[in-house]
């Protein structure tokens, strides 16, 4: 009876989890849920606190080192092989703790912190993209199922001009031939429809990825995003991905910092204690050793170089890395301009006029004064238009949430 109780707690947890993947996402839903349940993101998190960690131990001391042996063995002469013949002979036990030097070890706390600053920007880097992909998926997948929409709508006009058709036909207004015109033109919507029916599953899957939903979908309309050039331009120094390239130089200056502390002498303390035999005494040993670093120009002095030009590496690519930023945003901002004259040409020039188009076409064909291919025609062609007006206002959708969540502070 337990595990049948349990089996049945189980499947209804199951139901419920089921249930709450099963309702449609809004706009910000979706961020959330990408935010919160994307594999990416939680591995990058999982470094962070790999490197916090790992930053626990930087900077301590090593490990004390223990030596046991033999002093003093005598291999030749009367004592040979003998232990309790030569007073020198002794069984030795030390410890030697190493003190690497304090600036070494302020040096290896500081590398420690750089790598951290680093896994936490990557965290930053990999959240703008998770946010970005879903936002960009979310807004495929509104506008494919619109446009998919906008086709039903006129395949359902198709239906009612079949009926027309068949009408005349019956009357002896219309010619045989004529009654095919319909069904070439719904021909003609179905290889659309395919083409819109992929978009929708290709976006379905991304979405699906990105929110662990697996079948995910949308529900409600799309964020209207503002897009401030310079507001933006103001922003550049701060996005995560050059916040990276901070993090990066951070770790090369401490890698300088950390091979310059090499020039300073480390030193280790050491003590040991020796028996021997009762009638000589035991023994104690006390030892300091310290390196001496007298041929830097040879060792230490080309690592530090070395180092040197590595950090100037990063410096330059952060100086590169930030004019590209400024480059791809002056570029996005050009198509969102572009995208927008398009879409305001759709809405105000082309959808009218097709639109008007088709209305006079038709009333010449219920007129009798224009031939039913011509009128399916131009039905088809304000079907393209209105297809393509969604088309356009998804570009500039898309442009304005790659624009606002890539070079922005977006959250969702």
């Amino acid at each position: 009876m337990n595990r049948i109780g349990a089996a049945a707690i189980a499947a209804a947890i199951s139901a419920i989890a089921g249930s709450a993947f099963a309702e449609p996402m809004t706009f910000d839903a979706a961020l959330e849920r990408a935010v919160r349940g994307t594999p990416s993101l939680a591995a990058s998190e999982a470094g962070v606190e790999a490197k916090r960690s790992a930053a626990i131990a930087a900077g301590r001391l090593p490990d004390p080192t223990l030596s046991v042996g033999i002093d003093n063995f005598p291999i030749s002469g009367p004592p040979a092989f003998t232990f309790n013949r030569d007073e020198m002979t002794m069984a030795r036990v030390g410890i030697e703790q190493a003190f690497p030097n304090p600036a070494k070890r302020r040096a290896q706390r500081g590398r420690a912190q750089a790598d951290i600053g680093v896994a936490e920007a990557d965290v930053a880097v990999e959240a703008q993209n998770v946010r970005l992909e879903t936002a960009l998926a979310w807004v495929d997948l509104y506008y494919a199922k619109r446009q998919l929409a906008q086709l039903e709508r006129l395949d359902e006009s198709l239906g009612d001009l079949q009926s027309t058709v068949s009408a005349r036909l019956a009357s002896g207004s219309a010619r045989p031939s004529q009654a095919l015109e319909p069904e070439q033109l719904r021909a003609a919507v179905n290889d659309r429809r395919s083409e819109l029916t992929a978009e929708v599953a290709k976006a379905k899957a991304r979405l699906a990825r990105l929110t662990g939903d697996p079948d995910a979908d949308v529900s409600g309309d799309p964020p209207v995003l503002e897009v401030d050039g310079p507001a933006l331009r103001a922003h550049v120094a701060s996005l995560p991905h050059l916040r990276a390239l901070d993090a990066q130089t951070g770790v090369a200056d401490a890698d300088v910092t950390l091979a310059r502390a090499d020039k300073r002498p480390d030193w280790r303390v050491g003590t040991s204690y020796g028996r021997r035999d009762p009638a000589y005494g035991d023994m104690v040993s006390v030892t300091v050793s310290i390196d001496l670093p007298f041929f830097g120009k040879r060792r230490q002095d080309p690592l530090i170089a070395a180092r040197e030009s590595e950090a100037n590496r990063a410096r330059l690519m952060r100086d590169a890395g930030e004019r590209d930023v400024l480059a791809a945003l002056d570029s996005d901002l050009a198509d969102h301009a572009m995208h927008h004259q398009r879409l305001m040409n759709a809405r105000q020039t082309l959808v009218p006029l097709a639109k008007r188009r088709a209305e006079l076409d038709m009333a010449s064909y219920a007129a009798g004064k224009l031939d039913l291919g011509s009128a399916l025609l131009s039905t088809l062609a304000l079907a393209e238009a209105e297809v393509d007006a969604l088309s356009r206002e998804a570009d500039v959708a898309r442009d304005a949430i790659r624009i606002n969540y890539t070079y922005g502070e977006m959250r969702p």
